[in-house]
């Protein structure tokens, strides 16, 4: 594809499968219906199922997917790891046994109120994987980061194993989320994302060259006149605003934050000031097709959007390394 064409489509695509979202499901919907529906509003059985349940859930899907996306491009960058993603800090997992603790202790309802609390899980594992990681010499680098969160990761989900093992009201409903599903949101879930999904992004797009400069390494950064910590830790805070977002919004979502990067840099040349905004697009469209897919292999059951992902994703992934592998 040429490159002048790639924003294009990639804006195409995501517009496509947000209509396809609208008009697809138990009750398929004619695209004419669905336009007048959001243009009009109205009574009818096909608007009530296009405003009512199938908006929020697109929305869900677009920013949790964009947030994703942009998210695993900044950790990769952060970390110069090509295989990070919102889980190589731990975040995921912090961000889930926050929301396990808020439903062991009653203190949230519904997936809007998981949001905070998924939110102080991450914050708390973010600051506990940079403080592992920074004693020492050599301060927190990648290596000792990746280190670091794996091995946080695997505490928390132990600890959240207990706590479920230990409740099966908590169990029952952190089921229902853990899966990665879009389904059952309301409106109000993405208002209260959207602090953290612009905290975030613009925290991140505002160290996009910091990024361009790490790619170099550490010293080469330093020489450009970058202060290399503020960038690494301003990124890292970042992507843990827009992965709260998303876990809490959508549940711990495999793939997206993977592999979206790698796609994003494929098809465009420059720096990161490109890749964060198309990882956004792809990352959205990719999110949203799988919750769409999953509704239709299995109709009039559906297969939740984190399955999808998984499924679709893996072999896509594979591809991308086994072509990179042949370049290098």
């Amino acid at each position: 594809m040429s490159r002048r064409l790639v924003w294009p489509a990639a804006v195409l695509t995501a517009a496509v499968v947000a209509l396809l979202s609208l008009a697809v499901g138990t009750r398929s919907v004619p695209p004419s219906a669905v336009l007048d529906a959001l243009l009009h509003g109205g009574s009818s059985a096909d608007a009530l199922v296009v405003r009512s349940l199938r908006l929020p859930r697109t929305e869900v899907g677009l920013t949790a997917g964009a947030a994703l996306g942009v998210a695993g491009a900044a950790l990769q960058a952060v970390t110069r790891n090509p295989l990070a993603d919102p889980g190589i800090l731990g975040l995921s997992q912090g961000a889930a046994a926050g929301v396990v603790l808020a439903i062991a202790l009653g203190l949230a309802n519904g997936f809007g109120g998981y949001v905070w609390y998924a939110f102080a899980g991450a914050v708390v594992a973010a600051c506990l994987v940079y403080g592992i990681a920074g004693r020492g010499r050599g301060g927190a680098s990648p290596v000792k980061l990746a280190l670091a969160g794996t091995a946080l990761s695997a505490m928390t989900a132990g600890a959240t194993t207990v706590v479920l093992t230990s409740s099966s009201a908590t169990l029952d409903q952190f089921r229902f989320w853990q899966v990665g599903a879009l389904s059952g949101r309301d409106a109000g879930t993405v208002v209260r994302m959207l602090p953290f999904l612009l905290g975030g992004a613009a925290l991140v797009l505002a160290c996009a060259r910091g990024l361009d400069a790490l790619a170099l390494g550490d010293e080469t950064a330093r020489a450009l006149g970058h202060r290399v910590a503020l960038v690494r830790g301003a990124a890292a805070l970042g992507a843990t605003l827009l992965t709260a977002a998303a876990v809490a919004a959508a549940g711990p979502i495999a793939f997206v934050g993977l592999a979206v990067p790698h796609l994003a840099r494929r098809l465009v040349r420059g720096g990161y000031g490109a890749v964060l905004p198309l990882s956004a697009l792809l990352g959205a469209a990719l999110l949203l097709g799988a919750d769409v897919a999953g509704r239709v292999v299995r109709a009039p059951a559906e297969v939740p959007a984190g399955v999808m992902t998984a499924l679709v994703g893996v072999p896509v992934l594979v591809v991308l390394v086994r072509r990179r592998g042949a370049l290098s």
